[in-house]
């Protein structure tokens, strides 16, 4: 681990975060629908957001699940692409990092 700060609680934290709004966004999705067709478009719309909203929740808590799983491996802050360090500070701005900045840059081009 590279890391200069435990990450345990920033990922736990933000394990729970996640969490939190599946569960609620869950919560919200098995409402019932009005029994207005007008006001059931609207609700149905409002549906597909939460979907992709659950799908982001989902994807924070995988990517949460992974970087435990690297910190329990001894590979937490050792960039996926390129085996260097990642830097400290991208750690704590963002505790899931697997790739270094310079590897992160090339996987978006």
């Amino acid at each position: 681990m590279n890391a200069v700060v435990d990450p345990r609680p920033a990922l736990d934290a933000l394990g729970a975060e996640y969490s939190q709004r599946a569960e609620a966004i869950r919560r919200e999705l098995t409402d019932p629908h009005s029994a207005s067709f007008p006001e059931q478009a609207v609700q149905r719309q409002n549906d597909d957001v939460l979907r992709a909203l659950l799908a982001e929740a989902e994807d924070g808590l995988r990517q949460v699940a992974h970087a435990r799983e690297r910190l329990a491996a001894g590979r937490y802050g050792t960039c996926a692409a390129c085996g260097a360090a990642i830097a400290p500070a991208r750690l704590l701005a963002v505790p899931t990092a697997e790739l270094c900045l310079d590897c992160a840059g090339h996987a978006r081009d």
